[in-house]
């Protein structure tokens, strides 16, 4: 994301996994650790996926250390694409490197990354679960996206022709779970990136 940006492999259930980690300046309290999931490894999403980039630039604003880490099989993570199932593991194994025991965990994904967010919050813990989780333009028409919390930020394209906003309704609907919808865009924020990130900063603070 940035010269500061830390790179690190850490151990995953199918071999090492590449992240890249960043946080607010050393002068600041760090807030909590923020792990965020990448889109679709098999049509191209990779940690430095630009809405992947643009959560972590607001969880970084947020005061939290944000990582992003690439998927089995993508970048320099070792083994292969499982489907869905392996790649919740991944961000298991990379919670669990990451998270601080005397921090907030928030969790967030974009797209295929919002259903591993969904399972990996789903299989933490009772006693350690996430603070809250954020998911942009989650999966929900293409993967079995888990039930999440109430507090959970969904944000979503009006026009998004990858996950139609239909699906995501119909996936929220049964949890009373609401939607903030972005009039006019498509499923990869094009050009609306900077709107994102407000909505993720405004919507947190609330």
């Amino acid at each position: 994301m940035n010269s500061q940006t830390e790179k690190r492999l850490i151990a995953g259930p199918a071999g090492m996994i590449e992240c890249a980690i960043d946080g607010p300046p050393a002068s600041h309290t760090l807030r909590g650790v923020a792990v965020i999931c990448h889109p679709n490894p098999t049509q191209g999403g990779t940690l430095d996926n630009k809405v992947v980039q643009t959560l972590a630039r607001a969880f970084v604003q947020l005061g939290y250390r944000a990582v992003r880490f690439n998927f089995r099989g993508i970048g320099a993570s070792e083994g292969a694409w499982d489907e869905g199932r392996g790649e919740v593991d991944d961000a298991l194994a990379v919670i669990d490197a990451c998270r601080d025991a005397d921090l907030p965990l928030a969790l967030a994904g974009f797209s295929f990354g919002g259903y591993v967010a969904s399972r990996a919050a789903q299989r933490l813990p009772q006693e350690a679960p996430a603070e809250r989780l954020v998911l942009v333009g989650p999966a929900t028409s293409r993967f079995d996206t888990a039930p999440v919390p109430a507090d959970t930020l969904v944000i979503h394209g009006e026009t998004d022709d990858v996950v139609p906003l239909a699906s995501v309704l119909d996936w929220a609907r049964p949890q009373s779970l609401p939607v903030t919808v972005v009039p006019g865009v498509g499923h990869f924020f094009h050009g609306k990136l900077p709107l994102l990130k407000d909505i993720v900063l405004r919507g947190w603070h609330r």
